[in-house]
């Protein structure tokens, strides 16, 4: 069976809702397998106003044992597949709260991806947003 979340990504600006400082014009997202079989999701665009953008990619490994983060010291990350639509992802501090998340879920005919995803930016901003990404 075909994994539902591998593959490229566009973001549907017009079917999404956004935080405040987070308004991106267009986007893409590839997620892919690692050898070790872990989802390895990398993001770029181009925000409202021209610039261009890249996310830090992630890795997640759905097992729901904790990872740290590579590159931000201090969090630790737990995903779980609760099946074989969802992708459910919490980021944790050293003392346990919560730093942000989200839930990523696959349409059941494999053509869509919603992202709910909440926590704080590279200027420390909170955040809350829903995203919409069509299958390439």
């Amino acid at each position: 069976m075909k994994d539902m979340f591998l593959g490229t990504w566009k973001l549907s600006p017009e079917r999404s809702q956004f935080g405040a400082h987070h308004r991106p014009a267009e986007a893409t997202m590839v997620i892919e397998l690692t050898a070790e079989g872990h989802y390895w999701m990398k993001a770029e665009g181009t925000k409202e106003n021209g610039e261009k953008v890249a996310e830090r990619p992630m890795l997640f490994i759905p097992d729901a044992s904790e990872q740290s983060v590579p590159g931000l010291p201090g969090l630790r990350c737990i995903s779980r597949k609760p099946d074989a639509n969802s992708l459910q992802v919490e980021v944790l501090r050293d003392d346990g709260s919560v730093a942000g998340g989200g839930m990523y879920a696959v349409s059941a005919d494999g053509r869509s991806l919603e992202a709910t995803t909440f926590g704080f930016d590279s200027q420390l901003r909170e955040f809350r947003q829903v995203t919409v990404w069509d299958r390439q």
